[in-house]
């Protein structure tokens, strides 16, 4: 017998027309552990007003009432759409008229004077009613779900897909959104029909490098990320990224879901970026190079024009002072001259090989580092160690220039900014590259430093060497002050030589 607990109520809607039948029914349930509350109805009135007015965990029914049946309040509760479990309790019925209503939807019958089946069927017909409840509930909730994957899917720019490899290998799709239209040129239909549409649209050049991903992707089990480009039916030729993860069935089947973005455009812009960054590499090098001749045509009239006019003047002063044994005071002046003079012979010859250094060009990179390093120690009063591991480095002209240049950029910077009492600048082959380290025991930099908009300084010497095929590396030192190291090939493959003579990277011919 069941407990009688507050959770055994029991909502029992009695379509009986005898209210002996009622209170007898009503004493049974109670007995057997429920606490029901009864409704009677005994016309189709009132039934419909009882269905649509509450809820209900039981239908329970007399087959004989004055007016109607038990088939007629049964097909009022499938009319009403109410899954209830509907149970006929009556004092005659006829086996045939059973037979027919239990096929037309009601759940069991059973005799007035023999209830003692009415509780198990009770409990029987509330579980699988539940479960009709919990099991439209779950489909209504996936054709929810199903409505809502459909509308994303239908706003959404990409292509969202499902598919997978057929035992030939052939790749179809399972699923394909409606945008595919759009991107592909052909309907969801049309691609699920094709038995391997995919690689039909893939550009020829392109499907090796497809296939390739696609199967390093699936050994490894990871997400697949590939772009490239497909030729749609009618249409001009696009750029697509394609972007889907593997998910193993029950099978063994691989199921690949993802999307496909249309990049057309963000590629266009790519070309035109990489364009525009080749003529601007183009006319950087073309005014570093006109730059430097420049300098050379100035380092030359100094060292020569100017350089040959002040040593003239020189002369002429020293065969003047000659003749003024007597004159004292003019004697001493004339010192003066020739000192300044001096002073200006020795300026004139720094600023030239500064600008253009002969001892480059007749001695290598090794010297000429030695030799400005020395004229920067004389000149800015900061202690300068130079060491040359290899004096016998040898680099082609535009490397040694360009090595040079950065090594005065990081010099000036010391100068500048590190506020530093040595730097310590070697020199060194390292397999095919050539290194140039300078270090300084100064207050260091900061990331700050680093990324300031008119930091044109470190800009340049990282374009330089950029050009090469170089690269530089700013870090602190591990007690204090900055560490800059220098690389680039020791001869540069990288140069090309344009139609006007300015050197350019290769790769990046001109148009």
């Amino acid at each position: 017998m069941l407990n009688s607990t507050p959770d055994r109520l029991l909502r029992v809607l009695l379509i009986e027309d005898n209210e002996d039948d009622v209170l007898l029914l009503e004493r049974h349930l109670r007995g057997i552990g429920y606490q029901p509350q009864v409704c009677q109805v005994n016309d189709l009135i009132e039934l419909r007003a009882a269905l649509m007015r509450e809820e209900w965990d039981v239908v329970i029914s007399d087959y004989h009432l004055p007016g109607f049946t038990a088939m007629l309040a049964l097909d009022m509760l499938q009319e009403l759409d109410c899954d209830l479990p509907f149970i006929v309790v009556s004092g005659v019925i006829e086996e045939e008229s059973a037979c027919q209503i239990m096929l037309a939807g009601a759940q069991d019958f059973m005799s007035k004077s023999k209830l003692d089946r009415l509780a198990p069927v009770i409990e029987r017909e509330r579980r699988e009613a539940c479960m009709r409840r919990e099991r439209r509930a779950a489909l209504d909730g996936m054709r929810v779900s199903d409505a809502r994957f459909h509308a994303l899917a239908a706003n959404v720019p990409g292509v969202l897909f499902q598919m997978q490899a057929d035992q030939m290998g052939l790749l179809q799709f399972l699923y394909v959104s409606e945008a595919s239209h759009m991107l592909l040129g052909l309907s969801a239909e049309e691609l699920r029909a094709r038995p391997d549409p995919l690689l039909e649209l893939i550009v020829a050049d392109d499907r090796e490098d497809f296939l390739a991903a696609l199967n390093s992707a699936s050994e490894r089990n990871a997400t697949l990320n590939w772009e490239g480009r497909i030729l749609p039916q009618g249409a001009e030729e696009k750029w697509i990224n394609l972007r889907c993860s593997p998910r193993q069935i029950e099978n063994g089947t691989t199921l690949w879901e993802g999307v496909m973005w249309n990049i057309t455009q963000s590629k266009h812009n790519e070309i035109e970026l990489r364009q525009s960054r080749k003529q601007l590499a183009e006319l950087s090098n073309h005014l570093q190079h006109a730059k430097e001749e420049e300098r050379e045509r100035i380092a030359r009239d100094i060292h020569d024009v100017l350089g040959g006019t002040l040593v003239g003047i020189k002369i002429a002063v020293s065969l003047l002072a000659g003749k003024l044994d007597h004159e004292l005071a003019l004697k001493e002046r004339v010192r003066g001259i020739e000192q300044m003079l001096d002073d200006a012979i020795t300026t004139t010859g720094r600023v030239a090989r500064e600008l253009r250094p002969g001892i480059l060009k007749e001695f290598g990179l090794a010297a000429a580092v030695e030799s400005y390093a020395e004229d920067f120690e004389h000149r800015t009063g900061l202690r300068c160690a130079v060491l040359c591991a290899d004096h016998d480095i040898e680099t082609c002209d535009d490397t040694s220039l360009a090595m040079f240049r950065t090594f005065q950029e990081a010099l000036t910077n010391v100068s500048k900014h590190a506020q530093a009492g040595l730097v310590e600048v070697r020199l060194m082959q390292e397999g095919d590259e050539i290194v140039l380290e300078v270090a300084d025991d100064g207050r260091g930099v900061k990331v700050a430093d680093l990324n300031k908009p008119k930091s044109f300084g470190l800009r340049g010497i990282r374009e330089r060497l950029h050009a090469l095929g170089g690269t530089m590396q700013i870090r602190p030192r591990a007690d204090c002050g900055t560490l800059v190291v220098l690389r680039a090939p020791l001869r540069d493959d990288s140069i090309e030589v344009s139609r006007d003579g300015a050197a350019i990277p290769n790769g990046q011919a001109l148009a």
